[in-house]
């Protein structure tokens, strides 16, 4: 899943870019309200995470015209100001959620997942489920059957992913896109790579074979 970031403080921008990417998201950052709002109504995002206090654009302006082109992207608004009558703007203007600056990051990426999980309709089990695997979301742990499978953050997003679409195939394509973010070079190897690595740790360990190989399509994930 694609999360994009509109902050204009690098740093901040650099970190929450950081945290996301190890919490297995792939992660795309505007520095200005002009661009942020260009590639936010370009779509492909599951959430963004917008700061106030933008060149170009402000934030909430940024909203107001995503949702006047009938754009629902969830957006967690960022701002310094702390105030109610601050929030009640944000939340006018379209945004989903507000969060006041500074902010640890373990709450604004609850507040990621929780924003998913109600545009995705897993607001009541953040839990998923198949082919013997369970992904705690909210934890970011896994299991098969009753024993944890320790995954690093692309393995787990690449899990989620195939989970997601149990029983469907998914081509080299959508993960490659859905997984790192970027478009698909019939070159690259990273695809089958990480699926190597993932059945390594999901599957040959328990003598199943959950992720299969679909020649000339892709892979898919038994339900």
């Amino acid at each position: 899943m694609k999360i994009l970031i509109v902050e204009d403080d690098a740093r901040i921008a650099a970190q929450v870019a950081k945290g996301l990417t190890h919490a297995g998201f792939s992660v795309e950052v505007a520095a200005d309200g002009l661009e942020g709002l260009e590639r936010a109504a370009g779509g492909g995002y599951a959430a963004a995470v917008v700061d106030v206090m933008l060149p170009g654009l402000d934030g909430l302006s940024l909203i107001e015209r995503l949702r006047e082109r009938g754009v629902r992207l969830p957006v967690i608004i960022l701002s310094a100001k702390r105030s109610v009558d601050e929030r009640v703007r944000g939340l006018r203007a379209g945004g989903d959620d507000y969060l006041a600056k500074p902010f640890s990051f373990s709450e604004l990426l609850a507040r990621v997942n929780a924003l998913i999980r109600r545009s995705t309709g897993e607001i009541e089990n953040p839990r998923l489920r198949a082919g013997g695997l369970t992904l705690d979301l909210a934890a970011h742990a896994a299991r098969r059957g009753e024993r944890e499978v320790v995954l690093q953050a692309r393995e787990f997003a690449l899990l989620r992913f195939l989970i997601s679409h149990a029983g469907r195939p998914v081509s080299k394509a959508m993960i490659l896109e859905n997984v790192w973010g970027y478009d698909f070079d019939p070159q690259t190897n990273v695809v089958d790579v990480l699926v190597c690595r993932l059945r390594d740790k999901v599957d040959k360990p328990f003598g199943a074979k959950s992720i299969r190989t679909i020649r000339g399509v892709g892979y898919v994930l038994d339900a």
